[in-house]
């Protein structure tokens, strides 16, 4: 995903909220390093693209680290083309069914408000702020 990111990219999807240009790089390649000799799989269909937008779906399949529980996550994908480069990528998924799947019960009862997912931003963030300082120490 980083070597088709145009360096003004903006990312969105539930769980990060808005990541531009390097946070949006950057959020990959922690989301990858953390699942290095997981179970991590990524499979992805019906692409559709022209010169100035495109989309997918993807499916992440992973032990959500944090509960252990196992997420299957169907993630529809939007994406704006700028110089042949991806300039907006926008994710959206059930934020519901992943809380539910990565944390029980809890995100049975809770992952649907505002509150989780503004909470869960907070997390996800501060996250990759932390890789990003200890990346460049």
């Amino acid at each position: 995903m980083i070597s088709c990111y145009h360096p003004n990219i903006t990312f969105e999807d539930p769980a990060f909220g808005v990541l531009i240009g390097e946070n949006a790089k950057s959020m990959w390649q922690m989301l990858c390093d953390s699942q290095k000799g997981k179970n991590f799989r990524i499979t992805y269909s019906n692409i559709k693209a022209n010169l100035n937008d495109g989309e997918a779906q993807w499916e992440a399949h992973y032990t959500f680290s944090k509960t252990h529980r196992k997420v299957h996550n169907k993630i529809n994908a939007q994406f704006k083309f700028k110089d042949g480069l991806i300039i907006n990528h926008q994710d959206n998924f059930n934020l519901h069914t992943w809380a539910k799947q990565a944390l029980g019960f809890k995100g049975l009862l809770i992952g649907s408000t505002g509150f989780f997912k503004k909470q869960l931003q907070m997390q996800t963030n501060k996250a990759l702020r932390n890789y990003i300082n200890k990346k460049a120490h």
